[in-house]
């Protein structure tokens, strides 16, 4: 074959298969990068409901609003979680047949209608006890109120479907099977903007049911939540027909007309009464009191035919309006939101404080058995109270943490910040010395509310910026604990009189005027430290604000907003109203913004983005701004721009995310600009439909590397958003609401909206990643430096129920590629002068592969989190720090790469005792392998030996108890060495010359007993 014919046959090579320059990606060959969870569990997140057995009250399950579902067998000792990996993470609902408890449902998609609530896809059905789950169907119900089992029949089943929360839909209402889940029919309708919210039945005479049927809608510009769809029904024969009680015709004590949410209960000991919460009458806002917000409680003796009101408690109904009776006293309700209870009937409720768990409750159970065996979940987490109440125990296990943002400083280790669902803002470390991992003790509070984004002062570490709802900002001293409000006011250059968003012209009382006193914002106002003086902060809120010192003063920058009136716009085919029900809970202020950022390389180089669809430029810090939305390909109107991110490796290169679910749109918007904003090119790729995008990053040591946290995963593209992957290795199905990576540890953090913090450590390979990789046999990344730290474990006996974040694996992460699984792959490690000091083992799968050298001589395995001191045992010393070559070798091919070996940073030695040190240790360890490799020896030459010969069988077992004895001295002193850098002690050495002498004794007695063994 000619040279012309040979090349000819490469291209078409080349041409018919394509992946072979061009290779794709795919998550299961990114499964060797497993991330770690940090927790915080010391402050949950929103717990939702519970399923208890009630004949085994120690197992029950927890469902949280974004984390899942969890179980526990030992009355939450442990919690394991179950309900995970399924295509959703948002529950609204669990529940466990009482007679067959193998039997569990989860209903996705949370029951609470507020603005950050999440989404599901339907009912879930586990029949082992929830190891594994079958989705039944009702995917675009996206909401569940409620299910109930019947008590005999596990296969008879209602499910209280809500509807989409920001748009109509078909799929709503209450549907019942006959047959498991396998066939629904819908046995109660109204509309496509009316759902079912809650469902009870009568145990006694499981055919007497009621249903709460519930009209809400939410769109960007606020909430509606209630009509004259919503109201209480009652059925008869088992759901198959139905009569609404809230009917004018009636008579029967219920409110009627325009009604929001309702909430059910049944006393079971006598099913006649039950209670209902029933929401109707003035609007909510924050200055209203609470007597005057709702019509309240409501409660009948004969099966609901008539109904006395009992008072008007019914704290933020679009939250979780619900009364719980006690099984055993019709007389004890629990009112949920906030934390309540009334030993009449409802007719006064006391909130008490000393309990000392979160105050919002969504849920509470009581022990049929035992009205002292109480548990309320709510917006914390879980308490457990066996004295009705009064006092509870907190568990603090659970890492479910709504995380809004997160940030990192550069402390080392470095710590992680952020913000919370109604549990303030927290501080916590990336890694401890400490061998039990990051613990509870180990995470600090730096701010109340709901917290958002904190940020550490870049050129003082000691400042914390931090953030609550609507822009609660506060500068803050980590050291002293000095805090001062930050808040940009109407006072601080307010430019054109902006008007009040809440402020109604038929509401003449100033009390009744939320927001006349603060400027108003969004929930998750943005703001920035600039990137060129630390001095200088931008801040948004109906508005943008600069600040030149720190936030102690603030100039307004101009409305970026379309300046829409929002009480212009309808919902549900309504313009509001004073009178509209929970009117704009959740949403006090709109249009605002929601996104800010500055250009890395130009000072004054703006880009904002508002909660109405808009994108500005300014490339005069704020003199004058350009409107580029129309600029943005298939921009739908009044998106979200969640984020906007400046490059900090391309001049001029500027990106955006936005979602548009509010609308009831769940597309993916995702666009970069590559000139400052003037054009933009649409980079969502192939990324899968339906994400909701919260965050784009651009990677800082790749700019064609990009990271994206959505509503539905993490997700990476190599090659500028053409292709995307999703991490799934290790990791739940989650929402990651912020990412970042870490500048000097190139560690990628994730915020998490329901399970706390993840880092995946040293994404080397991520950011290398190539097709031509991809296609290749094998490939070694670059590693990062690895320093050889101490842990230590100083916690006594803890118990169980304890919390432990993980460390960071401990020594040099080794990333490698393989082109096909199964390859024989070597690693070793060489020093300067090329010689061998260690070997690491390593899996050998297709894709990336994750290995760990724990930096000491010898072979190494694992690569687990910190769990080791100074060393001892079988492991051998550690190197001497400095420049190493890592090999790796599969099959023909041959990698390299250098790893900078570190000390670690708490321990001054001088370079030369540290190295003198390393090799007197492997001199030690020469002699302590030598001492048990004769004991080996000696122990084999004894239990071969023929009982015929008793005195040498004698000698033998002597010999080889005193070689045992020698080696386990040997050992010892070894791992005493190994606790201090520097020469052995007087002692210590003398041990070892007396050692290594009785060492070279017992060898040659070994050796006159070997001759007469004709060895």
């Amino acid at each position: 074959m000619t040279s012309k014919l040979r090349l000819l046959v490469v291209l078409l090579a080349i041409a018919i298969d394509p992946s072979s320059v061009n290779a794709q990606i795919t998550s299961n060959e990114l499964a060797g990068l497993v991330p770690r969870n940090i927790g915080p569990a010391t402050m949950s997140g929103r717990v939702v409901d519970l399923a208890v057995v009630n004949m085994d009250p120690r197992v029950f399950y927890l469902a949280s609003a974004t984390g899942g579902v969890w179980k526990t067998t030992d009355n939450g000792v442990r919690f394991a979680p179950v309900f995970q990996n399924e295509a959703t993470h948002s529950v609204g609902d669990v529940v466990v047949h009482q007679r067959d408890t193998s039997v569990v449902w989860v209903g996705t998609g949370e029951r609470a209608s507020r603005q950050s609530s999440s989404w599901g896809d339907g009912v879930y059905k586990s029949t082992d006890g929830g190891q594994t789950w079958r989705n039944m169907g009702l995917r675009d119900s996206r909401h569940i109120g409620r299910i109930i089992l019947h008590p005999d029949d596990p296969n008879i089943v209602f499910v209280a479907a809500m509807g989409h929360l920001w748009g109509p839909n078909e799929e709503r209402g209450l549907y019942k099977s006959t047959d498991g889940g396998e066939n629904w029919d819908r046995v109660l309708w109204v509309d496509e903007l009316t759902g079912a919210v809650d469902v009870a039945l009568d145990p006694k005479a499981p055919g007497v049911m009621y249903a709460a049927m519930y009209q809400r809608q939410r769109r960007p510009w606020g909430f509606h939540g209630g009509g004259a769809g919503s109201g209480l029904y009652k059925s008869v024969d088992g759901g198959d027909t139905w009569a609404k009680l809230t009917n004018s015709g009636l008579d029967n004590g219920l409110p009627t007309g325009d009604i929001g949410r309702i909430g059910i209960t049944v006393y079971d000991a006598d099913p006649r009464i039950l209670y209902v919460s029933v929401e109707q009458g003035e609007r909510f806002n924050a200055s209203t009191a609470y007597e005057q917000r709702l019509a309240g409680l409501y409660r009948s003796e004969d099966h609901g035919e008539s109904w006395t009101f009992q008072s008007d408690w019914n704290p933020r109904p679009m939250y979780a309006s619900q009364p719980l009776v006690d099984p055993n006293d019709d007389q004890r309700v629990y009112m949920l939101n906030a934390y309540s209870y009334s030993d009449d009937a409802g007719k006064t409720f006391t909130s008490p404080r000393a309990h000392r768990t979160h105050g919002d409750d969504r849920f509470v159970w009581v022990n049929p058995s035992n009205s002292n065996h109480v548990m309320k979940a709510d917006d914390g987490g879980l308490g457990i109270s066996y004295d009705r109440g009064d006092h509870f125990l907190y568990v603090t296990t659970l890492p479910l943490s709504q995380y809004y943002r997160v940030s990192v400083d550069t402390a080392h280790p470095y710590n992680v910040y952020g913000g919370l669902q109604d549990n303030g803002s927290w501080k916590g470390p990336s890694a401890v010395y400490r061998s039990e991992g990051i613990l509870n003790e180990d995470w600090t509070k730096w701010g109340g509310g709901d917290g958002f984004l904190s940020l550490v002062d870049t050129t003082n570490n000691r400042i914390l910026y931090a953030e609550s709802q609507y822009l609660g900002l506060t500068r803050n001293d980590m050291v002293t604990g000095a805090s001062r409000n930050i808040r940009p006011d109407q006072s601080q250059g307010f430019i054109g009189g902006r008007r009040n968003w809440t402020t109604w012209p038929d509401l003449e009382d100033p009390e009744q005027r939320l927001g006349n006193a603060m400027t108003p914002g969004n929930w998750e106002g943005p703001f920035i430290i600039s990137p060129h003086d630390p001095n200088t902060l931008y801040a948004g809120l109906d508005q943008l604000f600069k600040s030149t010192d720190r936030g102690d003063k603030w100039q307004a920058l101009g409305d970026l907003t379309t300046g829409t009136d929002r009480r212009t716009l309808e919902i549900m085919g309504q313009k509001p109203d004073s009178f509209v029900l929970s009117l704009d809970d959740g949403a006090p202020y709109w249009p605002t913004l929601t996104a800010i950022a500055e250009s890395e390389f130009t000072p004054g180089v703006l880009y904002v983005g508002t909660d109405d669809g808009q994108v500005q430029v300014s490339t005069n810090d704020g003199h004058s701004w350009q409107n580029v939305t129309s600029s943005l390909p298939g921009a739908p109107d009044m998106m979200w721009v969640n984020h906007v991110f400046a490059s900090k490796t391309v001049s001029g290169r500027v990106y955006v995310a936005a979602n548009n679910y509010r609308n009831d749109d769940n597309a993916n918007y995702l666009w970069r600009s590559e000139d400052d904003g003037i054009t933009w090119s649409a980079i969502t790729g192939d990324l899968p439909g339906e994400r909701v995008l919260r965050t784009v990053r651009e990677d800082p040591r790749n700019p064609d590397v990009l990271w994206l946290g959505a509503e539905f995963g993490v997700w990476w593209s190599w090659n500028g958003g053409e292709n995307w992957v999703e991490l799934v290795a290790g990791l739940p199905t989650l929402a990651v609401n912020d990412l970042v990576i870490h500048p000097r540890d190139n560690d990628l953090v994730l915020g998490t909206h329901g399970r706390g913090i993840w880092i995946l450590d040293q994404v080397n390979a991520l950011q290398e990643m190539t097709s031509a990789i991809a296609a290749s046999a094998s490939h070694l990344f670059s590693i990062e430096p690895a320093e050889q730290i101490r842990y230590r474990g100083d916690r006594g006996h803890t118990g169980n129920m304890i919390f432990e974040g993980e460390n960071p694996p401990a020594g040099a992460i080794i990333d490698f590629w393989l082109g096909s699984a199964g390859e024989d792959v070597a690693i070793t490690v060489h020093n300067a002068s090329g010689e061998e000091v260690a070997t690491v083992s390593a899996a050998g799968e297709r894709g990336v592969n994750r290995a760990v050298w724990n930096l000491r001589h010898g072979s190494s395995g694992g690569g687990g989190g910190g769990r080791g001191g100074f060393g001892g045992g079988n492991i051998g010393p550690w190197v001497v720090p400095g420049l190493y070559t890592v090999r790796l070798s599969v099959g023909n091919d041959l990698h390299e790469q250098t790893v900078r070996v570190k000390e670690d940073p708490r321990i001054e030695v001088d370079p030369l005792v540290r190295r003198q040190w390393t090799e007197m240790l492997l001199e030690l360890g020469e002699v302590v392998s030598a001492a048990r490799a004769l004991n080996r020896e000696v122990g084999q030459a004894a239990e071969s030996l023929d009982d015929d010969d008793q005195p040498l069988a004698a000698e033998l077992r002597d010999l080889a108890r005193e070689t045992g004895e020698l080696s386990g001295r040997l050992g010892r002193l070894r791992s005493s060495a190994q606790g201090w850098i520097g020469p052995l002690s007087a002692d210590q050495a003398s041990q070892r010359v007396f050692l290594t002498d009785m060492l070279e004794t017992l060898r040659t007695e070994w050796d006159a007993v070997s001759g007469r063994l004709g060895r």
